[in-house]
């Protein structure tokens, strides 16, 4: 086992974004609070033959599909923009190569079928007759020849443009608006199967207007060749496409772009997910691309980004370079069994069943009057997460089947749907009334709970928990806690049940020893569980958690900024010590200014932002100066917050650039640990850049 620090995203600004909104700089997040770092996906792991599910109520019928019979599932496929954004990467070859991976690597029989072309793909100039032209040297041999080699593949093929004069690059392609029977017949022409369609530059011309001559151009192009073209609206949300981009065409843009980063995906997921009722065969909500293998997230968040796209009946299309793809993107990206959640021919859209703490359950009606559950866990450190079978709709019965959608296997429930979810993972489950419940074994849930931060050669409290959650007790069970290399850890209660009927729960508490030497970090914990059914199956669980070697402060005062943290959260770009958040690269701040002076030490953050310090219950006393910093000019409106353990103990106003530098005093008592937060006021997150100068601690 190794260290695992956490890590955030350092990404450099792309000057154009696949729907920028050209008026302000807006940057997606919703960052949680916590200290733990990610921890892998519990996955209960048990080799068991699946079977289909036999339902004891039929679902209802198939929504009444669009007469056009396009998109009656959410589009799958490729878009390049995600990984090469405008780059000369973007050509000829990078497409083609996608259609053949798309065959070599199974993902065409997976359901990904279209493979599409982003910005940047034409010259900025029309020819004489008003015709776009193919950039010569991206593709030499222009778009139909393209087209025709993806379609040669058995698959289908995309292009963009936007309902403006220009497209959104800043090198000034051409739009739509004006052309749109022009472009339209020009893409018939080259076989183009599907068009994104953006909003960029669109000279203030009703979005209604705009979207639905386009809608018009595309049907008489397709008329007249008898090539139907799938209709991909970008309006980023704005004008609440939901409520009329149905008349117009497949799938609709919710919200504004995505980016590689834990705070924009889930940030982008809480507004599409209110929007359930909108989606349905030829009709879906789009919360836009898949950044799945970008690197920006860990491995465990791609598989939440993944599972809450699926269940949410999102479009699926890959923004990775699959030709770089790593062997766990491909076993994300390729996963059959979440594909047919999001593929699900009833065409329903996944609706909350409940969210409170950040403890999310989302519940998907089934074609096969089964319901699919995700248990997703926004927050920085495991939690334990339920719902019941009839909670999320199923009929009354004496226990289910419950399928672990990522582990592959089946286990029979009493009723419960329930796991103790790791920090940003998600649990995905299909659960059905299944007459043969009997032939799975028991579903064992496993639980960790106690001290999550230790300092080296200290010895911390871990209890762990094995509960038998279905209708079939559990025999010979037993539980390990496994952690690095080094570590010593011993139990100090039984390890071992004869059986657990439903319901009871093996407790096993334990002593963890970290090394005198450990670094400061994130070290794993393991909870391991076997146990048999009572046909005498052997089955197995598994949870990864997380513990943190830190380090105290030393006694006086001590600057934050000399500090190290145990966490920190940032809306755009990584948090600067000593200088202004700058840009999204690290090192690109200014020195820190309020009010124009200057402070020689301090933070530099953006909104959303949380700083957590570890304390250790050895200081009294947290002091700073705030405000926006003075490279926003104008812009910017922010709160700042402290937060003692889970107890908010100073705050500010919120603070406009306008407003002096404002002094919080915080006494934080003996906390373990003191987040600094920054909000982004309640009115949004455009160019909300705040300083934390002078920050320090007494200890």
């Amino acid at each position: 086992m190794t260290l695992r620090h956490p890590r955030w995203e350092r990404r450099t600004r792309i000057v154009r974004h696949r729907c920028f909104r050209p008026s302000k700089r807006r940057v997606i997040g919703a960052l949680s609070a916590g200290l733990l770092a990610t921890a892998g996906l519990a996955l209960p792991a048990v080799a068991q033959p699946s079977h289909p599910a036999e339902v004891t109520t039929p679902a209802s019928a198939p929504s009444a599909a669009p007469g056009d019979g396009l998109a009656l599932t959410p589009p799958m496929g490729f878009n390049n923009w995600n990984s090469t954004h405008c780059r000369a990467e973007f050509n000829e070859a990078m497409v083609k190569g996608i259609a053949d991976i798309f065959v070599a690597k199974g993902l065409k029989d997976a359901g990904y079928q279209y493979v599409n072309l982003d910005d940047c793909w034409a010259l900025p100039q029309r020819d004489a007759d008003g015709k776009l032209v193919p950039d010569p040297v991206r593709f030499p041999n222009g778009i139909k020849a393209v087209a025709d080699y993806v379609h040669s593949k058995g698959l289908k093929i995309g292009i963009y443009t936007s309902a403006g004069t220009k497209t959104c690059n800043t090198a000034g392609f051409p739009g739509a608006l004006g052309h749109e029977k022009s472009d339209a017949q020009q893409f018939a022409d080259w076989g183009i199967d599907y068009l994104k369609y953006d909003n960029c530059n669109n000279q203030g011309v009703d979005a209604k207007q705009r979207y639905r001559d386009m809608r018009d151009a595309l049907k008489a192009a397709s008329e007249s060749t008898g090539h139907p073209i799938v209709y991909s609206i970008c309006e980023w949300g704005e004008n609440k496409p939901w409520e009329w981009a149905g008349e117009f065409g497949q799938l609709w843009r919710t919200t504004g772009d995505i980016s590689d980063s834990w705070g924009s995906m889930l940030s982008i997921a809480k507004q599409n997910l209110p929007l359930a009722q909108y989606a349905g065969p030829g009709h879906w909500n789009d919360p836009d691309m898949l950044e799945v293998g970008n690197g920006g997230m860990t491995d465990t968040e791609y598989r939440s980004h993944f599972s809450l796209w699926s269940i949410m009946a999102a479009p699926l299309l890959i923004g990775t370079d699959l030709r770089k793809a790593s062997a766990e993107t491909y076993e994300i990206l390729g996963n059959h069994e979440v594909i047919g959640v999001d593929q699900d021919p009833l065409g329903k859209q996944g609706t909350v069943v409940s969210s409170e703490g950040g403890r999310w359950v989302i519940a998907k009606e089934m074609a096969d009057g089964s319901r699919a559950v995700a248990l997703f866990n926004e927050t920085e450190r495991p939690q334990h997460i339920a719902t019941t079978a009839t909670g999320v709709g199923l009929p009354q019965a004496t226990a289910y089947r419950l399928r672990d959608l990522w582990s592959h296997k089946d286990y029979n429930t009493a009723g419960a749907i329930s796991a103790t979810v790791p920090a940003h993972g998600t649990v995905l489950y299909r659960v059905s009334a299944d007459a043969r419940w009997a032939s799975y074994p028991p579903v064992a849930e496993l639980g960790i709970d106690g001290t999550a931060l230790t300092e080296a050669g200290a010895t911390a409290q871990v209890t762990t928990t094995v509960t038998d959650l279905g209708r079939t007790p559990a025999h010979q069970v037993s539980v390990r806690l496994t952690g690095a290399d080094g570590w010593r850890i011993k139990a100090t209660s039984p390890t071992r049940a004869a059986a657990l009927p439903t319901g009871s729960k093996l407790v096993t508490r334990w002593q963890v020893t970290a090394p005198a030497g450990a670094a400061p970090g994130a070290y794993d914990l393991t909870v391991g569980a076997d146990y048999r059914s009572p046909k005498g199956a052997k089955a197995a669980a598994r949870l990864v958690s997380a513990v943190h070697v830190v380090v105290a402060p030393p006694s006086g005062s001590s600057y934050a900024s000399d500090l190290p943290w145990l966490s920190a959260l940032n809306g755009w770009g990584p948090v600067e010590k000593n200088t202004s958040v700058g840009e999204s690269s690290a090192g690109d701040g200014h020195p820190l200014t309020l009010g124009g002076t200057t402070y020689d030490k301090g933070l530099g953050v953006h909104a959303p932002s949380e700083v957590t310090y570890y304390t250790g219950g050895r200081c009294s006393r947290f002091t700073a100066q705030v405000g926006v910093d003075d490279e926003e000019g104008t812009e910017g409106t922010v709160a700042f917050e402290v937060w003692a353990d889970d107890t908010k103990v100073a705050s500010s106003k919120t603070l406009t650039n306008a407003d002096p530098a404002t002094a919080l005093d915080a006494a934080i008592g003996k906390a373990d640990t003191v987040r600094l937060v920054v909000t982004d006021g309640g009115d949004g997150v455009t160019s909300d850049h705040g300083d934390w100068a002078d920050a320090s601690f007494t200890c």
